[in-house]
């Protein structure tokens, strides 16, 4: 017979105390049981020598209050001194908000339905005046401001800015529109500040909306003495624009997009640097000299007045070895022939983490068009979700701020047959998903607008540009030519639409004819 397991004992053990225990209190006795049949069934709820079954049992608030502030300070760390964490915040801004920042296109409709273009060319001439000087320093235009907003939100995990409409003390705006915002850190905003209705620095009401925020007067880094309270000041939360990256409901404050990575990244950077030292201890080639047998060795030979001196140069020649002595070199194997394929995988982890895809990551290009347009086209929709968030927290309500701020101080020439309530409506353009091979994508919009499933405009704004501006340079461009007497022939691809029938084939051809 077998000797029974300690689990075994256990388990008759626990049944034996729920007998006892259905004596007593048989619901008891029940709740028990289906604990255990719950407990049987998800192995994973059980810690044991092999799973350790790590919990989080905080709120979301509890967590950042415990690790926010160091997160926040080990990615810092990690954008000075690691190339790679660079490299994330880059692919991020890049394709979140891209060179020219979000573009807006005013969308504002008569009575009838129609856009009217009269007042949507107003709102973009009032914009391109604001977005000169759109923040209180006037060290950025406005896609710059955007570029290093999304920057300090995706590093630091949060981003504050407050708005400042009509006369503000001591601040000129700088533009036309009486409209600046004050971008500031998440430090600006302290973790450990909380009190009656306040949690990391954020007053909320009963239902937990913020109603306010209490921030310093100054950077708290670029201070020599120690901030209280009483250097704080509160902001109503109408004043106040947070994009913040939140995992938990009701959660206050942001995380680092770095928080999941931090210890990967940590160790890449500590084995590249192992890997270089080794490799540079490797190519300052040494050598030493192998004696031979000790029976070979006569101490009535050695002379220790005339020690040798051998220098180690290109080219040299032993030749002063004793008999049976021989040169010797230290083999380092390196540099490690695995170490790109290790940094790879790591690279495809890191990836992963912070919703980049990892060739612009890694750099690596490598792969079949249709490989390179999977993975564009999955990683896109990580970039699409960034974007649709600093749009709905930053841009959109900047956007209708300077409308606000225009129309209150007459900038704005409203007529009688504009719809009020879409004065504010626009369509804001993120960065569009590039590229790969430009005849092939080409030729899918040029089949797709043929059969009607696209419109020009659409294919425009997926390119990055504004259909307007497209179609008044356009338009100029053929008064030009025209004047000059020339006429421009399409040039065909091999792989588009055929001509249709009887017509000259001008395939792979641009022909002038003046």
């Amino acid at each position: 017979m077998s000797k029974p397991t300690r689990t075994g004992l256990l388990t008759r053990a626990g049944e034996a105390l729920d007998r006892v225990v259905a004596v007593f209190n048989p619901v008891r006795a029940s709740e028990r049981a289906h604990a255990r049949r719950v407990f049987a069934y998800y192995e994973a709820a059980r810690s044991s020598r092999l799973r350790k079954g790590r919990r989080e049992s905080g709120s979301g608030n509890t967590a950042v209050l415990r690790a926010g502030t160091s997160l926040r300070e080990q990615a810092r760390h990690l954008e000075q001194n690691h190339d790679i964490a660079r490299g994330v915040l880059q692919v991020l801004v890049a394709n979140t908000v891209g060179p020219n920042g979000i573009g807006i296109e005013p969308q504002p409709r008569t009575t009838d339905g129609k856009i009217h273009t009269d007042v949507a060319r107003q709102i973009r001439q009032l914009h391109r005046n604001w977005s000169e000087r759109p923040e209180v320093t006037w060290q950025h235009d406005w896609p710059s401001a955007q570029r290093l907003l999304a920057r300090s939100w995706f590093r630091d995990g949060e981003v504050f800015v407050q708005r400042l409409l009509g006369a503000v003390r001591y601040l000129d705006h700088g533009t036309d529109v009486p409209y600046s915002l004050e971008m500031m850190e998440s430090d600006m905003v302290p973790l450990d500040i909380s009190g009656k209705n306040i949690n990391q620095g954020i007053e909320t009401n009963a239902w937990g909306r913020p109603v306010a925020y209490w921030a310093y007067r100054e950077h708290p880094g670029e201070t020599y003495r120690l901030l209280t309270t009483q250097d704080l000041k509160r902001i109503a939360a109408d004043r106040i624009l947070h994009c913040k990256s939140v995992d938990r409901i009701r959660q206050l404050r942001g995380v680092s997009v770095f928080a999941s990575v931090l210890g990967r990244l940590d160790d890449i950077k500590d084995y590249e640097e192992s890997e270089r030292i080794a490799a540079k201890v490797a190519a300052s080639m040494a050598a030493f000299i192998i004696k031979g047998a000790p029976e070979q060795y006569n101490p009535d030979d050695s002379n220790e007045d005339q020690k040798r001196r051998l220098k180690f140069r290109p080219g040299m020649v032993f030749d002063d070895l004793q008999p049976g002595e021989q040169v010797g070199t230290v083999d380092t194997n390196r540099p490690n022939v695995n170490l790109d394929k290790f940094i790879g995988g790591q690279l495809r982890r890191v990836a992963s983490g912070v919703g980049t895809t990892y060739s612009s990551l890694s750099k690596n290009y490598d792969g079949t068009y249709s490989a390179q347009r999977q993975e564009l086209v999955e990683g896109w929709g990580a970039y699409q979700i960034l974007a649709a968030e600093f749009i709905s927290r930053i841009v959109r309500p900047a956007y209708q701020d300077m409308l606000l701020a225009a129309r209150a101080t007459g900038l704005l020439s409203l007529p009688r047959d504009l719809d009020l309530s879409t004065l504010d409506d626009a369509l804001y353009v993120a960065p569009q998903m590039p590229w790969i091979d430009p005849v092939k994508e080409a030729n899918a919009w040029v089949t797709l607008e043929s059969a009607g499933h696209a419109s020009a405009p659409e294919i425009i704004r997926r390119r990055g540009q504004n259909p307007d501006d497209v179609l008044e340079q356009e338009a100029r461009w053929q008064e030009a030519v025209r004047e000059k007497g020339l006429r421009f022939e399409p040039m065909l691809s091999p792989d588009g639409p055929a001509p249709s029938e009887g017509a000259p084939s001008n395939a792979g051809k641009k022909i002038f004819i003046a």
